[in-house]
């Protein structure tokens, strides 16, 4: 990412009014995956930039994210439920970066249980770095169809990872 994508200006309905995941693109998760997802979704909703590249295409937006094939897909509609744009893409880029975050997150909840809170931090400041790199991936992959903010980015990755685990 570069210094100009921090700064880029949104227009006020370049934004997001609900977000669903597919449903059978889920796995059965546990509590925290759970929590997790729910709180990227409220979070998301609460605030949000998230604007179509494709001239014509004004927001508010709605996204309906779910699997097919190995890819990501996101179905992109205005905010009277009209269809405006589909979007896919290969899960391939962010294999590593997911399996290596399914596994400190793993490391992380088995360590707030029982580990000193040095140790649960530098867990945490580990998967908050694999976080970064699965926003700023994503981001990279929707450069040029969807454009977000690393915020929006960082949710949208907690939501990837949430179908993909799954898949």
């Amino acid at each position: 990412m570069t210094e100009s994508d921090e700064h880029i200006s949104f227009p006020e309905t370049a934004r997001l009014i609900a977000v669903t995941l597919d449903e059978a693109s889920l796995g059965r998760d546990s509590l925290e995956v759970e929590h997790e997802r729910e709180v990227a979704i409220f979070d998301l909703l609460e605030k949000n930039n998230f604007d179509l590249a494709a001239e014509g295409h004004n927001g508010p937006f709605t996204l309906h994210l779910s699997l097919a094939d190995n890819r990501l897909v996101f179905a992109i509609s205005d905010d009277g439920g009209i269809p405006l744009q589909q979007i896919m893409l290969s899960l391939s880029p962010f294999r590593r970066i997911v399996k290596d975050y399914f596994l400190i997150c793993d490391s992380y909840y088995a360590a707030i249980k029982t580990q000193p809170a040095s140790k649960i931090e530098a867990i945490d400041m580990g998967r908050r770095g694999l976080h970064d790199e699965g926003s700023h991936l994503l981001m990279e992959r929707l450069r040029g169809k969807v454009t977000v903010d690393i915020a929006t980015a960082r949710r949208l990755f907690t939501l990837l990872c949430a179908l993909h685990w799954k898949g």
